[in-house]
C-alpha cells in the first residue's frame, strides 16, 4: 500500500496492489488529506470480488492497527505489516489480533531486518512501482471538482490494470 498527498489539491491517493496467481489488480481510494492511511485499508479489499482469494496484503507500519489486521483476516489473507517499534501483544480475541501477535512475536525473535526478508515485506515495492506508473500518466489532475478527480484517478487505475493484464506472461509446463 502506498499513500501520496498532492499539495495544491490536498487530496490523498492510496494505492493497493493485489497479487494473484495469474494477474494483479490496482486498487485505489481517494480522500481528503485529513483522513489517515489506516482507516482506508478496510475499504480497499472490497474492490476485489469476494469469490477471489487474496493471498496477502503488504503494508507499512502505519497500518499496524487492529481494524487493518481484522479486515485482512476477514478476507482470508495473510497480513505482512511490520509491527511498530513500541508494539505490544493485544488480546487474541479475533483472527486478525492473533495474526498480529504472531507477527510481533516473530519480529522480536528474528529481529526487524530478518523478519522483513522472511515475511516477504520487500514485495511492498510493487505498490511503490504502481504509484510511479500512476504519476507517469500525469503529475496533476485536470478536473477541479472532487468527484471528477476521483473519476479521473479511477480511469488511470483502469488503464494501468489493462496494461498489467496485457503484460503478464502465461507460463505452461513443458514435458
Amino acid at each position: 500500500m502506498k499513500s501520496v498527498c498532492s499539495e495544491p489539491n490536498l487530496k490523498a491517493l492510496r494505492v493497493a496492489v493485489f497479487e494473484f496467481s495469474s494477474w494483479a489488480h490496482l486498487g485505489i481510494e481517494i480522500t481528503g488529506s485529513s483522513v489517515g492511511d489506516a482507516p482506508m485499508l478496510p475499504d480497499l479489499p472490497s474492490q476485489i470480488p469476494t469469490d477471489v482469494d487474496i493471498a496477502s496484503v503488504t503494508a507499512d507500519g502505519a497500518y499496524d492497527t487492529r481494524k487493518c489486521h481484522d479486515a485482512v483476516a476477514d478476507r482470508g489473507a495473510h497480513a505482512v505489516i511490520p509491527p511498530r517499534k513500541n508494539a505490544r501483544p493485544g488480546k487474541p480475541s479475533t483472527a486478525g489480533a492473533i495474526a498480529r501477535n504472531e507477527a510481533l512475536r516473530a519480529s522480536k525473535y528474528l529481529g526487524r531486518a530478518i523478519w522483513r526478508k522472511w515475511s516477504g515485506y520487500h514485495r511492498r515495492s510493487r505498490a511503490e512501482t504502481k504509484m510511479h506508473c500512476v504519476k507517469l500518466l500525469g503529475q496533476s489532475l485536470m478536473a477541479r471538482d472532487f468527484d471528477r478527480q476521483v473519476a479521473e484517478l479511477q480511469v488511470r487505475a483502469a488503464v494501468l490494470n489493462g496494461y498489467t493484464a496485457l503484460g503478464i506472461p502465461v507460463t505452461e509446463p513443458v514435458g
